[in-house]
């Protein structure tokens, strides 16, 4: 659940300030990216560098889901803000697995 909701796994520790933050935080940089023009990236075992950053997309959740099934994140290559809206979407997904393994850490007594 912490994975396919941002900050959920926070919440359920009831560590509600974090949990919030992200939950608000993380998608939202994802819709910038988004907004900037940037690309979800396909998974394209031929280019490891496309499919890395496909599985980096992919840790953003259940929103990545979201904006592949509304056709969001097709990319203008031209958009000269092209670059940022595929880092922000890149480092939102990486970003979310950071608060998985922090929410692990947690339950597991660690922090």
């Amino acid at each position: 659940m912490a994975w396919a909701v941002p900050g959920a796994g926070h919440l359920w520790l009831r560590r509600q300030q974090k949990g919030i933050v992200f939950l608000a935080v993380i998608p939202l940089m994802f819709a910038l990216g988004l907004l900037l023009d940037g690309r979800i990236f396909p998974f394209e075992p031929s280019q490891p560098l496309v499919a890395l950053a496909a599985l980096a997309d992919l840790g953003i959740g259940f929103v990545y889901f979201v904006a592949w099934m509304l056709g969001l994140g097709g990319g203008h290559v031209v958009s000269p803000t092209y670059e940022y809206g595929n880092t922000f979407l890149i480092v939102a997904g990486l970003l979310n697995v950071l608060v998985v393994l922090d929410a692990f850490d947690i339950a597991m007594g660690r922090k």
